[in-house]
């Protein structure tokens, strides 16, 4: 019986070429392939009140939380690519809800996807809450980090 490759030396010269071939294949690949990613400071949400029909965007900087009515949105980064690039938008969210009883329940955490916005979204009774994009800067001030340095 034979099983597909034979011991002999032009088994192992077939293998050898093939191998090779792989190597010089990749290696032509160009650097540019990869795209990289672009760490952002501002993640840019939008939400909607289904009560009120009303759409809100607002930004939100890297480890900052912003209440948008009962949620509490949590970005821990924000992905992008440089223009030249196809966008792929992504950021790691923390969501939680403040309950009628004034406890925080978590209710999302998770890659969020602007170009797929569906997908990950965070879908409440009242809220709705999805990534829009990633930005370098804010018209929103940062948050002030004094108060927490003098605790």
């Amino acid at each position: 019986m034979t099983s597909g490759f034979s011991r002999t030396g032009a088994g192992r010269r077939f293998l050898s070429a093939m191998l090779a071939t792989v190597a010089v294949g990749l290696a032509l690949v160009p650097a540019s392939a990869k795209a990289a990613r672009i760490e952002n400071p501002v993640a840019v949400f939008s939400g909607i009140d289904k009560i009120t029909g009303r759409i809100t965007s607002f930004d939100v900087y890297i480890g900052e939380t912003v209440q948008f009515g009962a949620l509490q949105v949590t970005p821990k980064v924000c992905y992008s690519r440089d223009d030249t690039e196809a966008q792929k938008i992504t950021s790691f969210v923390e969501v939680d809800e403040i309950t009628l009883d004034r406890k925080i329940r978590r209710i999302f955490t998770g890659w969020m996807f602007a170009d797929s916005p569906g997908l990950n979204a965070v879908e409440h009774p009242v809220y709705d809450v999805w990534l829009t994009e990633c930005k370098a800067k804010s018209d929103v001030p940062p948050p002030d980090d004094s108060e927490a340095k003098a605790q």
